[in-house]
């Protein structure tokens, strides 16, 4: 039935989300770009696809309230990486890019490498890799 997932998000500026996540090393969807109101990227190689909406597009089409992402987290986006130093280059790219580091980048539970930001709008995201090998059999 689902071939993709799409992410949906609103954004105040579409050219500096489009300009942060492109730094990010995301890729604009061949198959919908950017547009005055909206830009398409696709993650990872699993044909995830976010899509950012100007705020006023994104609030007529969800026909509801845009969420003030400074009082609470409606969704946290978290994305794996294959190797701690990616992790570390990540970090350095989002803090280039203009977003904010919530989280550096720490080592948990002796298996998890990840680090959490923001992006120009708010929204919260996790980078992260797991070592399998020392993950904790059940």
């Amino acid at each position: 039935m689902t071939n993709e997932i799409w992410i949906n998000l609103p954004v105040r500026d579409i050219n500096k989300s489009v300009a942060f996540f492109t730094h990010l090393g995301f890729s604009l969807n061949p198959n919908h770009g950017q547009s005055d109101e909206s830009a398409s990227f696709v993650i990872g190689n699993k044909n995830v696809v976010i899509m950012l909406f100007e705020e006023p597009t994104f609030a007529k089409f969800s026909r509801n309230e845009i969420s003030d992402v400074t009082k609470g987290t409606e969704v946290l986006f978290s994305i794996d990486a294959e190797s701690k130093e990616e992790i570390d280059e990540m970090a350095k790219k989002v803090e280039q890019a203009g977003g904010i580091i919530y989280g550096g980048p720490t080592e948990n539970y002796g298996w998890l490498y990840g680090c959490g930001f923001l992006d120009l709008d708010g929204h919260r995201w996790n980078l992260l890799y797991m070592d399998m090998s020392k993950m904790p059999q059940p």
